[in-house]
């Protein structure tokens, strides 16, 4: 797939449509709002969904992202890892045959790791470029049984 990704259809509406492109009237709207992390991520990464899930803005990660916000937090517990063996043992080792000097077999998973954290990142409108697209709101803001919907309250009312 090649250019741009399309603009979701509410984007378009609120902009006032400037290309003038028809609408998608079938676009599907995602409904209940993501909040419990799958029972089999380790408590390292619960405790990274919890954190993502408690600062993206309300409402908007849906259910149907559970796979992406999946992807994104296990990338991050496996680069937080290799990034640990990268600072202990150093970015050059040697080999273990030769003692020759060779990189660090924790880099490249580093880097994978970070490449896959970047891109869950702009699907979910986790960094700067993608936030700038996002529009978040709604009716149903903080639905029940949302154990992060009113998180903030206190900082926003003050």
């Amino acid at each position: 797939m090649r250019g741009a990704k399309p603009k979701p259809t509410h984007l378009k509406l609120i902009e006032g449509n400037p290309g003038k492109r028809k609408l998608n009237r079938n676009e599907p709207k995602p409904q209940g709002d993501l909040c419990d992390a799958p029972d089999w991520l380790t408590e390292e990464q619960k405790a990274g969904w919890s954190y993502a899930i408690s600062n993206a803005p309300a409402g908007l990660m849906k259910r149907l992202d559970r796979a992406a916000l999946t992807a994104f937090v296990v990338a991050e517990d496996m680069h937080r890892q290799a990034s640990v063996a990268v600072g202990k043992f150093g970015l050059v080792t040697k080999s273990q045959t030769l003692g020759v000097p060779m990189q660090n077999p924790y880099l490249p998973i580093v880097n994978r790791q970070a490449q896959i954290m970047l891109k869950a990142a702009a699907e979910l409108g986790f960094s700067p470029s993608s936030r700038s697209r996002v529009q978040v709101g709604g009716a149903n803001q903080n639905p029940e049984g949302n154990k992060f919907a009113n998180r903030g309250a206190a900082n926003r009312s003050a």
